[in-house]
């Protein structure tokens, strides 16, 4: 009988009091966990100047009281009247209840630039944060509360933000059928069978998340695109969509299919000279702008990998971008036209292909085009030169596209933080207005003196739970929304932010994460592409390395396309006597490039075709400086694996296993990258290991053996 009424009392107590939350990752970097050292400064009130506050403004109030509720256990009182200790809200539109001396002038902030700083009110010390647009201050209000949450004292803070970067942009390369290409978080989050009738609440906490670290627009839809997203049933999906995003200031955007007056509209042709083409392109963007009045417009890959574009008629990416720029430029809309093309007949060398399409065009595209262009001239490698467009456009903007999903970096398993590669980008001298041309300067239209910029990043969010599929890549996407604001920031910075926000204020252990991903993306170079060495991946999936590939349709999809390896020799001859693709760069790069002597070890094989005995700065040769950065690769991908594991039970559980985990499965990957490789380079040029190195644990006919036909994330 005692032990039956215990029962009954222990399951009385578990109804009562609910289990704590297990950390999943749903909540990001907004989780507002009060930092180890406490929270410094707590305001005694919120007030804004807003007698009617807008859709916008009560996001900042919801925000402020998710918040506080999280770090203080309790809401925030809210007053008419600012007096010591408050903190108060102000937007150019909603000042009319504040005195005149705490009514900032915010005109110089820009459209959604903000202000936090200290003042004087009711005889003390409050805060303000004021920006020149309703979404400016919900920027401010998002920055002012990860600070706190960050443990930093704010009380005597100074911070005037602007955006270096107008279009902050995540592009989803996602079906209407849900699959997502190269995702690797499930499938899309956007239901599109049952929108508009059932509104997802997860599709505003993903405007939530975007507007915090300041991304102000999403392109829904795959750039392999379906016109049937173009169609009236379709646009009121995305009519629901935009009502969702338009309080966090995100615009929707959509892929354009070149082809859709054929496949829409029972045209002939697409031919964007043809007036009834204009006239059925003017005629969609006044029916989108009719349900969607601040749409951001369209972005475009065109003749490239099949998909149709104006060279199937005779005609320039100019004249196709400017027709469908023409349709929009009544109602402020944007053509984001992709720089990523290459042609159904196979080129001289890739990588050369862009520049030699685009650059002719210089000058010749509509104020409101921007040519998007991937970081690198070949397509998201672990490392690549910069795009040798960036400095060579002077009269066109271009945008930079970033991929945040991990498409060649080991998918969403392996630890690999992309501040790096990016920031390696953003920094680079392009010299085209002499020493200081960064990519940055043009990508912020500093260097030209552009007003219209931007940057996109290919997105890494799915339905699960944790949006990215790994923890750790939410960083990424964290680091490219920091970095598309201010493209000067500190990929170390970033990091230790984000690492705060999600994980733990905790000092010791903020070192070992932030020194884990600082090494990451070096470690994934050094077991899958190192020396310069690119696009080694499984053809189609890009899962795990296919060296030997050589028997596809176009040699340009092989991995042996870019190794060229033989007996005597490895790598691609970019200089003068092969491709000369190095011309496409400015002095005194172009020089530097074409050098052997001169080329960083990084870059080596990707501009040079050398000898497998040549000798390397190291002293060692070409052979073994190879198989030692396989075998430090390795070894990386088992510190990474030790350091996390010396952080157990200062990481919740959850979390702690689910990272754990990957990083199991990293170190594995990373192990068969660097035997399935060496094993085929001993096949091509019959030299022994060097003194020390292990030899693969299989040989060359097993790895070949391998097929992965259900390989996450794959094209169409």
């Amino acid at each position: 009988m005692r032990k039956q009424a215990l029962i009954l009392v222990a399951l009385a107590a578990a109804i009562l009091v609910p289990p704590a939350m297990a950390e999943d990752g749903y909540e990001l970097w907004l989780r507002y966990d009060a930092p180890e050292a406490g929270i410094p400064y707590l305001p005694a009130d919120v007030v804004t100047g807003c007698t009617a506050p807008s859709e916008t403004i009560r996001k900042s109030l919801d925000e402020l009281d998710i918040a506080f509720t999280s770090l203080a256990g309790e809401k925030l009182p809210q007053s008419r009247t600012a007096g010591q200790g408050s903190l108060i809200l102000a937007s150019a539109d909603c000042l009319s209840s504040l005195p005149q001396s705490l009514q900032p002038d915010v005109t110089g902030l820009g459209e959604d630039g903000y202000a936090i700083r200290g003042v004087s009110s009711g005889g003390g010390k409050a805060i303000l944060i004021a920006g020149e647009s309703d979404v400016g201050l919900l920027y401010g209000v998002f920055d002012f509360l990860m600070r706190l949450s960050r443990g930093e004292d704010v009380r005597g803070l100074s911070v005037e933000q602007t955006p270096a970067v107008k279009l902050r942009l995540l592009n989803h390369w996602d079906n209407l059928d849900r699959h997502v290409e190269r995702g690797y978080a499930g499938q899309s989050i956007w239901n599109w069978h049952l929108l508009p009738g059932r509104v997802d609440p997860r599709y505003e906490d993903y405007a939530h998340a975007n507007a915090s670290i300041g991304i102000n627009g999403v392109s829904l839809t795959n750039v392999n695109a379906d016109a049937t997203v173009l169609t009236p049933q379709y646009l009121e999906k995305v009519t629901a969509l935009a009502d969702v995003f338009r309080p966090y200031g995100i615009k929707v955007y959509l892929t354009a299919r070149f082809s859709a007056p054929m496949e829409l509209g029972g045209l002939a042709t697409a031919d964007p000279l043809d007036e009834d083409v204009h006239e059925w392109w003017q005629a969609k963007a006044d029916e989108i702008y009719a349900e969607i009045p601040d749409f951001g417009g369209f972005l475009v890959k065109a003749n490239s990998e099949g998909q149709p574009g104006p060279q199937d008629y005779g005609r320039s990416h100019a004249e196709g971008a400017n027709m469908l720029a023409d349709a929009l430029a009544p109602h402020g809309g944007v053509v984001m036209w992709r720089a990523f093309v290459y042609s159904a007949e196979e080129p001289e060398d890739r990588v050369k292909q862009a520049y030699t399409e685009f650059k002719p065009l210089d000058g010749q595209f509509r104020d409101n085009v921007i040519v998007q262009v991937k970081n690198g001239p070949l397509d998201f490698q672990p490392r690549e030169p910069f795009h040798p467009l960036f400095g060579a456009m002077e009269e066109t903007p271009l945008a930079l596209e970033l991929q945040i999903t991990k498409e060649y970096l080991g998918f969403s398993t392996h630890l690999a933080y992309l501040g790096t590669l990016w920031k390696e980008v953003l920094s680079a001298d392009t010299y085209a207005a002499g020493p200081g041309s960064t990519v940055a300067k043009v990508v912020d239209g500093e260097l030209t003196n552009e007003a219209l910029t931007a940057m996109a990043g290919v997105s890494n969010v799915g339905v699960d739970r944790n949006w990215t599929g790994s923890h750790f890549d939410q960083a990424n996407w964290y680091a490219f929304g920091r970095l598309a604001w201010d493209p000067d920031a500190s990929a170390n910075a970033i990091a230790r932010d984000w690492a705060a926000l999600t994980f733990t204020t905790d000092p010791d252990v903020l070192d070992t994460i932030v020194a884990m991903m600082m090494q990451s993306r070096e470690a994934v170079v050094n077991y899958m592409t190192p020396l310069g060495l690119t696009h080694l991946m499984g053809t189609g999936h890009h899962y795990g390395p296919a060296l030997w590939v050589d028997d596809l349709d176009r040699a340009d999809w092989t991995p042996y396309y870019y190794h060229r390896a033989t007996e005597d020799a490895i790598g691609f001859d970019r200089t003068e006597t092969g491709s000369n693709a190095v011309a496409q760069y400015a002095e005194p790069l172009r020089e530097k490039w074409a050098d052997v002597a001169t080329t960083p070890d990084e870059l080596l094989l990707w501009f040079h075709r050398l000898p497998w005995d040549y000798e390397m700065t190291s002293g060692r040769s070409l052979w073994e400086e190879l198989v030692r950065h396989y075998d430090l690769g390795v070894q990386q991908a088992e510190d990474l694996a030790e350091q996390w594991q010396g952080l157990e039970g200062q990481i919740d559980p959850d979390r702690f296993a689910h990272v754990a985990d990957y990083l199991e499965i990293q170190k594995q990957e990373a192990r068969w990258w660097r035997d399935a490789s060496i094993a085929y380079w001993q096949s091509v040029n019959g030299l022994a290991l060097p003194e020390g190195a292990a030899p693969p644990t299989h040989n060359l006919d097993y790895y070949k053996s391998l097929e992965f036909p259900n390989a996450p994330g794959q094209g169409d």
